[in-house]
């Protein structure tokens, strides 16, 4: 594990101090940037009363306010942006929910911070220049795919640039170039082991090591299962496309315990998502990031309404983020009871004879909800086998998640599979 301290760029070992007077610096600079040269920005600091000059600590950042989704909703396409439009060299987007697509823009500058830190992450997983890295994120305007590509080509890696679905295909290439490194969606990789297991593939014949999955929260419990099924280790990465894409943190190999955050580029706090209130260090709230040299796109206080806490650095000086326990906003509340599709999903795990593959369905009988988990066996199995793991899920899921439930099995293959995030829940209420 001590190779993997090899080559570290000094910031990812400074003091504190040292690390906070460069957040400082560059926190001054972007209040600055974004004050002078975004006019929505300019607008939320003169109506909250506030200049740039008005932050003299760190912690003076919680005066300013919160930007929120539909800001750049509202000022689609190109409102938020804080350059000429001829220094933006590319635009990324997501699609969302409902409403405008989120429109992001990157100077070279920008794409050059990303390519660095998505190269620090990969390196962090234990990826090195001498490594094959096959990419099964999406490319196109989802960030995931080119934010991966950049930084592996940075690292020196030979970049496979496959992108998500064919994943017969995948599996082929998997076998035929031998990569060390994929980096996927959690809920993929169990697709391309069903896919390795159809083909009769053993992971153990192949050369992958290591698996860097982001994109969508995932537990502890499927991080075990993606594991023993395609024989690596399996770290994660987090990103959003609004703060900057994949490589906003990442765990790292040697201590596998939870994502470092690159402190020097991206700001956290955590706060009370009802009330706003900045969160003390180790307690649970809403992740919230400021960018601290984003050029194109600026962003102040970003509530991403991811669910986590913030913990000392292990393998690094940078604080950590611990896994993400849900979403402020994809919270189900289901007979009075605060449900996170994780909890279904860490339960789901528990039970030896069946697969990860779910979909949880809720709607109204009258007055009252209903909750229909659909699942699939991992082999075939008797009647009693069958009965017996419908029982035990629907009783933890009773016990550690405080709902009752009515599971039905279904027949090996017959859950849609995903080819990017997995859609887990349809709320029909």
């Amino acid at each position: 594990m001590e190779n993997l301290r090899k080559n570290l760029e000094p910031i990812e070992t400074a003091s504190i101090e040292e690390l906070r007077s460069l957040q400082l610096e560059r926190m001054k600079k972007t209040l600055t940037h974004a004050y002078n040269n975004s006019p929505f920005y300019k607008q939320q600091f003169d109506n909250a009363g506030l200049h740039p000059d008005d932050l003299k600590t760190l912690e003076d950042i919680a005066k300013f306010p919160f930007t929120v989704k539909s800001d750049l909703r509202d000022n689609y396409p190109f409102g938020m942006f804080a350059v000429p439009q001829k220094d933006i060299v590319r635009l990324h987007a997501s699609s969302g929910t409902t409403g405008q697509p989120t429109v992001v823009g990157y100077t070279q500058n920008d794409i050059d911070m990303w390519a660095n830190v998505v190269a620090r992450s990969i390196r962090a997983a234990g990826g090195t220049c001498e490594d094959i890295c096959h990419i099964s994120y999406g490319y196109g305007l989802f960030t995931g795919g080119m934010g991966a590509h950049y930084g592996a080509e940075r690292l020196g890696c030979m970049v496979v640039p496959m992108s998500g679905g064919q994943t017969q295909k995948q599996v082929q290439l998997i076998k035929d170039f031998n990569p060390h490194i994929i980096m996927v969606t959690p809920s993929y990789a169990l697709n391309i082991a069903d896919e390795m297991d159809r083909q009769g593939i053993d992971p153990k014949s192949l050369n992958l090591r290591v698996g860097i999955f982001g994109a969508e929260p995932w537990t502890n419990a499927m991080r075990e299962e993606i594991e023993r099924r395609l024989n690596i280790q399996a770290v994660d990465i987090y990103g959003l496309s609004e703060v900057i894409g994949p490589g906003v943190a990442m765990e790292c190999l040697e201590t596998k315990d939870g994502p470092t955050i690159w402190e020097d580029h991206f700001y956290p706090e955590i706060i009370d998502p009802v009330t706003g209130k900045v969160l003390p260090d180790g307690e649970e709230g809403e992740l919230v990031f400021t960018s601290l040299t984003k050029e194109a796109l600026p962003i102040i206080r970003y509530r991403t309404r991811d669910l986590t806490r913030l913990l000392p650095g292990t393998a690094r000086t940078m604080r950590r983020m611990d896994k993400i326990t849900g979403r402020s906003d994809d919270m189900l509340i289901i007979r009075g009871v605060n449900v996170f599709p994780t909890q279904v999903e860490e339960q789901l795990l528990s039970v030896k004879n069946l697969s990860p593959h779910h979909l949880i369905e809720i709607y109204k009988d009258g007055n009252l909800d209903k909750v229909v988990i659909n699942v699939e066996p991992n082999r075939e199995l008797t009647d009693i086998e069958a009965f017996d793991a419908i029982q035990e899920l629907q009783a933890n899921i009773k016990t550690m998640v405080g709902i009752s439930s009515k599971v039905v099995l279904k027949s090996i293959g017959h859950l849609p599979r995903s080819e990017g995030k997995a859609k887990r829940v349809i709320d029909k209420r």
